[in-house]
């Protein structure tokens, strides 16, 4: 045999070897080892109500573990700037909130910016605020009543939060400008930590993301008065929605959204995505949003992006109607 064709045979050989080499290791993808994924509440809060179902069914899925690091404290932005200075190669998220769109307006020195030190994947969960009483502490059966009490009583009620400058101290601002009484604000470190003390009964009430408190209210130990919104939850039918009690300008929503450290490789974002997708598309995972009075999102990349945009300016509005400081 002609000795040049035994050559081209040999390197035909070698690349069709190397082709299906490199065609596995495409195939492999994102991810090769576990992953990690900061959460920047404590645990029991509502971000981790979504974190650690996402957790779990990530690692069925991948066959990796996806570790959830609850960095908590100063509204959110303490886990924040931890997850800004992350390693960028595909294995750091960060799995942050609507609070991290209220922060630019009420945190004047934050050491991150949320939209040029992240970059944006996708929105994983979306509930309304739901308003919550201890029944031990708030004789009020409806939102109506809770407002007669407050208005009676100014300064007397207290309301827990998350921490300054979250979603859920807005959403109690917000509620005070439109209802005009004085309901007085306890920021804690946390959902978590607030609604614990919400429950043994040390607060009167919260403004709580619905996937928090949403097992204590079937519990019947804490009870919701309304929904931030203009139509009924359906997890909770027999709850009122804002626009039915006389508040049609009251919509607060809680959503949670993932996000990876600037300069994380590009052909890996839309691998991380694909992954989550997967996530959210079981019917595990479904299921438990629905009993939280979560959607299902769809917003990915740069539309992503644009609605986390969209929030800070309408946040930055609210803080400048209501006067928010950090306290």
């Amino acid at each position: 045999m002609n000795p040049s064709f035994q050559r081209r045979d040999v390197l035909r050989v070698a690349a069709a070897g190397a082709a299906v080499l490199c065609g596995a290791a495409r195939a492999q993808g994102w991810p090769t080892k576990p992953v990690t994924m900061v959460v920047p509440f404590p645990a029991g809060g509502g971000t981790d109500a979504f974190a650690r179902p996402i957790s779990g069914q990530f690692s069925r899925l991948t066959n990796q573990s996806l570790i959830i690091d609850n960095r908590g404290g100063a509204g959110g932005t303490l886990g924040a700037s931890v997850a800004s200075k992350a390693s960028a190669d595909g294995y750091s998220l960060f799995m942050g909130a609507v609070h991290h769109a209220i922060a630019p307006s009420v945190y004047p020195k934050l050491d991150y910016d949320i939209e040029k030190d992240f970059v944006p994947l996708m929105l994983l969960a979306n509930v309304p605020q739901v308003v919550v009483v201890n029944p031990r502490r708030v004789a009020a059966t409806n939102i109506k009543e809770l407002i007669v009490l407050a208005k009676a009583n100014p300064g007397k009620l207290n309301y827990g939060s998350a921490g300054a400058g979250t979603s859920h101290h807005l959403a109690g601002e917000l509620f005070k400008i439109q209802t005009g009484t004085f309901i007085t604000h306890i920021p804690y470190r946390g959902a978590g930590p607030a609604l614990a003390d919400l429950i043994a009964g040390n607060v009167d009430l919260m403004f709580d993301g619905l996937g928090s408190s949403a097992q204590y209210i079937k519990s019947g130990r804490i009870k919701a008065l309304m929904v931030a919104g203009a139509k009924r939850n359906p997890a909770f039918p027999d709850v009122p929605c804002a626009a039915e009690v006389g508040l049609p300008d009251y919509t607060v929503t809680t959503w949670y959204g993932l996000w990876a450290p600037k300069r994380t490789p590009a052909d890996v974002q839309p691998q991380i995505v694909a992954e989550m997708q997967k996530v959210l598309a079981a019917d595990d995972i479904k299921a438990i949003w629905a009993q939280n009075g979560s959607e299902i999102p769809t917003l990915t990349g740069p539309a992503y992006g644009s609605f986390v945009n969209a929030e800070i300016k309408r946040w930055a509005a609210v803080v400048k109607a209501s006067g928010a400081k950090i306290e």
